[in-house]
């Protein structure tokens, strides 16, 4: 195993026996091997990746498909069936709820039980405890039994030890989103300076956790790894199965295209022509053009055939800034007859975060548009675009049919628009809001003093 490879799990396989009837287990120890009284369930076969020193990957998949099975190989915690495991360091993990600890015991107790298991002596937890016990923030429930605690403390003592046992590979389950959001941004803290030195295994239902956290990302289903490469095109794979797994397989290559020449019919207008070049950190954003071949799914009862950002005249944009009012438009050609159409937008960062998005399914929930099949169908979105920092950007657009809670994805299209923010004034964050102003007072004692008003441009 290579000094630059903390964990490498080749053809890893686990293997459980199923027994129907309690009897069954006396009589399979009866037979000797010469007749089977049990069933196979394989929650893991033949899986194989390295994860490097320093790599945060994030490990995806539905309820079942074998996630945390595998963790519990990793962590020791479980015997694999055939396969091996190799790490390279001290790995500290936090698995399901709970694990690890005694009930009976007081956290106080757990703590150093806890730690002894993770391979510190008793005089390094007494060094570390009280700021075990601080950033854990229980108070006096440290010397209470563990049994009495919710789920939330529990989860903050847990990683409170593992985040004081100086591993180099951590392992985290879902257990982080039964926190509440003041620790949750704790933990996210944590991980992110962790990750500067350190190897994180990271599952986690919140693909856009995943999104930003990961630099790789694993898919599994069944047991196996289905998809294996950066957290935006796996978390994208899962999304559009998700769907398909709901509504059955995506139906495009029946769809209806437009020419490209009725798209582009009016010409594109230069945004930055109306404004004052007062400053090289005006928030240009360069658009690109629409791809009606980006990665998409769907039922295909409709087909998006354009999507565009107006400036308020209502003409296309090919440059834009940003904190000044666009449109954005989304047209559609239906293929069925569709009922309650709903037509959304995320806007994502190059790392696939959502960063702010709506849907039309609220404002028309009363008084749905019925949009028969051969229409054609247009959404509007008017907003103000914040400031966003220097980067790549895309707007994924989709067109369903149903309610919030309950609807058939007819047309999804990852990345339909890319743009650029070629200059920013943002600081910090992954947006910047335009301040309509900003005001600093100063006054001697208690005798008002001048107004300096700065209004934000």
């Amino acid at each position: 195993m290579s000094s630059e490879t903390a964990i490498s799990v080749t053809h890893l396989s686990k293997c459980y026996q199923i027994y129907d009837k309690p009897r069954d287990r006396l009589m399979q120890m009866l037979a000797r091997g010469r007749k089977q009284y049990f069933r196979e369930f394989w929650a893991l076969r033949d899986v194989s990746f390295t994860v490097g020193k320093g790599e945060t990957i994030g490990i995806i998949g539905r309820n079942g498909s074998g996630k945390s099975t595998l963790l519990q190989m990793i962590c020791g915690t479980l015997n694999p069936t055939s396969g091996t495991i190799q790490t390279n360091g001290r790995v500290a993990a936090l698995l399901e709820l709970g694990s690890g600890f005694n009930p009976e015991f007081t956290g106080r107790e757990n703590v150093y039980v806890n730690g002894a298991v993770l391979g510190l002596t008793k005089q390094e937890i007494d060094t570390r405890f009280n700021d075990i016990v601080n950033f854990a923030d229980i108070g006096d429930f440290i010397d209470q039994p563990v049994k009495t605690y919710s789920s939330g403390m529990m989860v903050r003592l847990a990683f409170a030890v593992i985040a004081h046992v100086d591993a180099n590979i951590l392992v985290v389950d879902e257990a982080l989103s039964v926190g509440d959001a003041f620790f949750t941004q704790k933990c996210m803290r944590f991980l992110r300076a962790f990750m500067e030195t350190g190897t994180i295994l990271f599952v986690s239902h919140d693909l856009a956790s995943v999104k930003s956290l990961c630099n790789r990302a694993i898919w599994l289903e069944k047991g196996c790894v289905l998809q294996e490469g950066s957290p935006k095109d796996v978390c994208e794979a899962y999304l559009q199965a998700f769907y398909e797994q709901q509504q059955g397989k995506s139906s495009m290559t029946k769809l209806i295209t437009t020419p490209a020449s009725e798209s582009t019919a009016e010409p594109l207008k230069d945004q930055r022509l109306e404004f004052i070049n007062r400053s090289n950190l005006r928030n240009d954003l360069q658009l690109f053009a629409f791809d009606p071949a980006a990665p998409s799914f769907g039922k295909g009862g409709a087909h998006i055939t354009e999507v565009q950002l107006l400036d308020r005249n209502g003409a296309p944009l090919a440059w834009m800034v940003g904190g000044e009012q666009v449109t954005l438009s989304v047209s559609g050609l239906t293929q069925d007859d569709l009922d309650s159409p709903i037509v959304g937008f995320y806007v994502k960062d190059r790392l696939g975060q959502i960063l702010f998005g709506d849907n039309t399914c609220l404002t028309y929930k009363d008084a749905p548009v019925f949009c028969a099949a051969g229409e054609t169908l247009r959404a509007e979105f008017v907003f103000d675009m914040p400031l966003l920092p220097s980067g790549d950007y895309s707007i994924t657009v989709a067109i369903a049919n149903g309610t919030q809670e309950a609807h058939v994805q007819h047309h999804w299209i990852h990345d339909a628009l890319a743009f650029k923010s070629q200059h920013s004034a943002v600081a910090t964050g992954l947006i910047g809001i335009p301040m309509q102003r900003i005001r600093l007072d100063t006054s001697p004692g208690n005798t008002p003093g001048e107004n300096q008003e700065q209004a934000a441009t």
